[in-house]
C-alpha cells in the first residue's frame, strides 16, 4: 500500500515549477503484455517539461503486510538521469526485525550511513549520469545499489526464517509446492499408458514435455501469493493451462507419475545473464520457473513454457546463469548450461553460378545449433510473407533478390536447424568495362562495426560468442577469366579470430571461397575497446573483398 508520495519539480536555479499530490498520480493496473490477469498496480504521473535541464524530487512511503520481499533499492534506476540526493531509509519495531543489507557497487561514493536501534539510513549525494555505450554491462551490474532481506519474515500470512538458499528452498518446497503435486487418477493412467514400454529414462521425460507442449498453453496470472506459488497440477490438468510455475509444477507431477524425479527451479531469465546472490537468500530474486531432471550425474534442463523448444534446450532466456534449484531437503545454487562460442555454430554451404550478364543463381543450405539454433528455427513457424521478409533483409545486399523455393529440416533431437533455398539475382555483379566485379561472401557478410567513443566511460561485454563458417562454390562465366583475387587473410586476437581463403580450379573454372570467424565471449576493460573495434572493422573490410574477372579476349 502506498502510504504517501508527492512530487515537486524544480529548474535549473532550484525554483519550485510544480508539485505534483498523491490525488494527481495515476493509479493503473501494473499487467504487462504476457499476462491474462494480475492484481498488481502501479502509480505514475505524467510531466512535460518545458525546459531543460530539471530536477524532480520523489518522495514517498510504502508499508506491506508482507516482508519476504522488499524491493532492491537502485540510486541510479536509468541511464542518463543525474542523482543530486538519494535517501533510502528502513524502519522496524524491534531488533530481531532489523534487515540485512547488501551493499552492492558503493565504493567512491558520497556516502553517508546511519543506524539507530530501530532505523537504518542511507544517503547519496551528487551522482553522475551514466550514458548507455554499446556492449556496457548490465545497469544492474553497474548501478549502485542495495539488496534488503529479512531473516524473519512473513509472506502473505506465511512466516519463515531463512539464513540459507538450503533453508530457503526448503521454506518454499514445504509451504509453496508441498501438496499442489497431486494428479487426477485418469491422468496418471495416461501418462503411463503413454511411456509403456519405454525404458531409457531421458525418453520418457521427453514424451511427457511433449504431451504437455501439445496439451497445454502459457498464460500469466498473478493474483495473491500466485506471484510465486504455482496453480495446483489438478487445476492446471482441467483448464490446460497455467503460468511458468503452474506448467512447470504440472510437467513435475507428471514426471514423479512415471518415477522420474525433477527438481523445480527458480531463475532470473533474459537476454541478460543475472545470476543469483549466492551469499544472499531471498525470494525477491528470479522471475520465471524452469525444471532440472537429475540424470547419470548430471541436470538435464527443459522450460515448460515454450511449445516448440526440443526437449533439453533453454536458450538464451535462462542459460549461463546461477538459480535456485529446490529439492525436498532444500535449496541449492547451481549453474545452468553454457551456450558458448563455437557450439554457436552457423555452416553456410552454397552452390552458385555467375552468368556472363551478372546474374547470379544459387542453391544455399544453413545449418545452424546452440544460441544460433535459438535465433532461426522460429522460421518455421513463420508465414510464407514474414520469411520472404526475413530473406530480403538478411540479404539485403543482394540486389533484386528472388527466392525460388525455400525448404526447412527442423532436427530437434540434435538440435538444429536447416534452411534449404534456391534463389537468382539479375545483377549480383558490376561491370567496368571489360571487367566483372564481385564479392565472393554472397550469403553471409558480417560488416557489424561496434561505434566510435572518445572516451569510453564503461568497460565491454561480449555477451555472447559464436562460430560462423562458410564455404561457398561458384561457377564461373566462360567469357571471363581470374584477374585478380583476395589474398589468403587471417587475424588473431583475444577477442576472436577471422579466416579466409579462395582457390581456383582451372579446370572446372570455379572458385570456393572458406570463411571461417570465431567472436569469444567475455568481459574487458574500456582500454581494450579500441582493439575490438579495430578488430570488426578489419573484418568488415575483409568480408566485402572482390575478386575481378577478366573478359575473354577472342583471337581472330
Amino acid at each position: 500500500r502506498v502510504k504517501a508520495i508527492e512530487a515537486q519539480i524544480y529548474d535549473t536555479s532550484g525554483y519550485e515549477l510544480k508539485r505534483i499530490k498523491r490525488n494527481q498520480f495515476n493509479d493503473v493496473n501494473a499487467v504487462d503484455g504476457g499476462t491474462l490477469y494480475s492484481d498488481s498496480r502501479m502509480m505514475y504521473m505524467n510531466y512535460t517539461p518545458t525546459q531543460y535541464p530539471y530536477t524532480v524530487d520523489f518522495s514517498y512511503e510504502i508499508t506491506t503486510g508482507s516482508t519476504a520481499v522488499i524491493p532492491s533499492w537502485f540510486f541510479i534506476d536509468n541511464y542518463l538521469l543525474s542523482v543530486e540526493q538519494s535517501i533510502y531509509e528502513v524502519t522496524y519495531a524491534q531488533p530481531n526485525l532489523k534487515p540485512i543489507i547488501k551493499e552492492i557497487n558503493l565504493n567512491g561514493l558520497q556516502l553517508e550511513k546511519d543506524s539507530t536501534a530501530t532505523s537504518i539510513t542511507y544517503q547519496v549525494s551528487n551522482l553522475s549520469a551514466i550514458k548507455k555505450e554499446t556492449l556496457c554491462p548490465s545497469l544492474k551490474n553497474i548501478s549502485p545499489r542495495l539488496m534488503v532481506r529479512l531473516k524473519n519474515f512473513r509472506y502473505k500470512g506465511i512466516s519463515g526464517d531463512v539464513d540459507s538458499w538450503k533453508e530457503m528452498g526448503h521454506w518454499v518446497q514445504e509451504n509453496l509446492l508441498a501438496g499442489r503435486d497431486e494428479l487426477p487418477g485418469e491422468t496418471i493412467d495416461r501418462v503411463n499408458t503413454l511411456v509403456s514400454g519405454v525404458t531409457d529414462t531421458l525418453e520418457k521425460a521427453k514424451m511427457i514435455y511433449e504431451f504437455v507442449q501439445n496439451n497445454t498453453r502459457y498464460v500469466s496470472v498473478q493474483v495473491g501469493i500466485g506471484g510465486i506459488q504455482p496453480i495446483s497440477a489438478i487445476e492446471v490438468d482441467r483448464v490446460k493451462y497455467g503460468d511458468c510455475k503452474g506448467l512447470s509444477n504440472y510437467t513435475k507431477a507428471l514426471l514423479n507419475a512415471v518415477n522420474i524425479p525433477a527438481y523445480y527451479v527458480h531463475v532470473e531469465s533474459g537476454n541478460e545473464r543475472i545470476d543469483f546472490e549466492e551469499d544472499f537468500p531471498d525470494l525477491g530474486q528470479g522471475n520465471h520457473v524452469i525444471l532440472a531432471i537429475p540424470y547419470n550425474g548430471k541436470y538435464h534442463w527443459i522450460d515448460c513454457t515454450s511449445q516448440i523448444h526440443p526437449f533439453g534446450f533453454l536458450g538464451d532466456f535462462t542459460d549461463d546463469r546461477k538459480v535456485l534449484l529446490i529439492k525436498p531437503e532444500g535449496g541449492e545454487i547451481v549453474k545452468t548450461p553454457s551456450y558458448t562460442n563455437d557450439y554457436n555454430l552457423q555452416r553456410t554451404k552454397a552452390r552458385a553460378t555467375l552468368g556472363a550478364t551478372g546474374k547470379l543463381t544459387a542453391e544455399v543450405e544453413i545449418e545452424t545449433k546452440g544460441i544460433q539454433y535459438d535465433n532461426r528455427f522460429h522460421l518455421e513457424e513463420d508465414s510464407p510473407h514474414e520469411i520472404d521478409k526475413h530473406y530480403k533483409e538478411y540479404w539485403d545486399h543482394i540486389n533484386a533478390l528472388h527466392l525460388k523455393s525455400i525448404d526447412f529440416k527442423h532436427h530437434k533431437p540434435q538440435m538444429t536447424f536447416v534452411e534449404r533455398l534456391t534463389m537468382e539475382a539479375p545483377g549480383y555483379t558490376s561491370k567496368s568495362g571489360t571487367k566483372m566485379l564481385f564479392t565472393p561472401n554472397a550469403f553471409n557478410r558480417i560488416t557489424y562495426i561496434p561505434p566510435r567513443y572518445r572516451n569510453r566511460k564503461l568497460p565491454f561485454v561480449i555477451s555472447r560468442g559464436y562460430m560462423d563458417e562458410d564455404r561457398f562454390q561458384f561457377n564461373l562465366p566462360t567469357e571471363y577469366e581470374i584477374g585478380t583475387m583476395p589474398e589468403v587473410k587471417e587475424i588473431v586476437t583475444e577477442y576472436g579470430h577471422y579466416r579466409f581463403n579462395i582457390t581456383y580450379d582451372k579446370e572446372t573454372h570455379s572458385l570456393e571461397y572458406f570463411r571461417q570467424i570465431l567472436i569469444k565471449d567475455g568481459a574487458y576493460p574500456r582500454e581494450k575497446y579500441s582493439d575490438y573495434r579495430a578488430f570488426r572493422r578489419k573484418v568488415a573490410s575483409l568480408e566485402n573483398a572482390k575478386i575481378v574477372l577478366a573478359k575473354t579476349i577472342s583471337k581472330q
